[in-house]
């Protein structure tokens, strides 16, 4: 792959990350609760799912994905709950009156658990990497081998962003007062539901934007 078209593709990838989108706002929220390093779990889980997505992509499972369009809706839906269900239980974990009690930590399952199918739950990601991996594909030149290094850059980028929102959320709580120590928890849980409802509005006009 020509270097030019390498650069001009991860330009174009970070533009598209620039707005964060349910999985960065899942990883804010696990940084908050668990720390960076365990939240890296997360990450994990939801670059796992890319990579099936894009496995998927290259070897043309696209139209596939738009010809089941109700039943990627259910999964679609499912995520979406799933999401609810943890940003509230979140909110109900840090009511008034639990500032003494244990903060219950997620398994590390749990958390890749969370990110695989947060990312999972979006499968339109697969007709988004059907539709950008060929603007940069030469076709006088091996498929798979640019297909790799397109695939290893996305997750690359991706993964780099994801451990920077972590960060930043491990950087504010480890800065917060015990008695504050509920409202990390609040910001996280109200951070779950956002999340579920971005991903809730996804539709298939979302195959132009990145599939975050």
């Amino acid at each position: 792959m020509p270097l030019d078209t390498w650069l001009i593709y991860v330009a174009t990838v970070l533009l598209l990350m620039i707005t964060p989108g349910p999985s960065h706002l899942l990883m804010l929220s696990n940084s908050l609760s668990n720390g960076l390093k365990r939240s890296s779990m997360t990450a994990a889980g939801d670059l796992t799912a890319n990579l099936f997505q894009m496995l998927a992509a290259g070897f043309g499972l696209a139209a596939l994905v738009l010809a089941v369009e109700h039943a990627l809706t259910a999964i679609k839906l499912a995520g979406v709950a799933y999401l609810l269900w943890l940003g509230a239980r979140k909110l109900w974990l840090a009511r008034p009156g639990r500032e003494q009690a244990a903060r219950p930590r997620a398994s590390l399952r749990s958390l890749w658990m969370q990110g695989f199918i947060t990312s999972a739950a979006n499968p339109k990601a697969v007709v988004f990497f059907a539709a950008l991996f060929p603007q940069f594909i030469a076709a006088d030149l091996p498929f798979w081998p640019q297909f790799l290094i397109l695939s290893a850059t996305y997750i690359a980028l991706d993964g780099a962003f994801l451990l920077a929102y972590g960060g930043a959320a491990h950087w504010l709580a480890d800065r917060m007062a015990a008695p504050a120590r509920l409202w990390i928890d609040r910001i996280g849980g109200a951070a779950m539901i956002v999340a579920a409802i971005l991903l809730g509005l996804k539709t298939v006009d979302d195959v132009a934007r990145a599939p975050r």
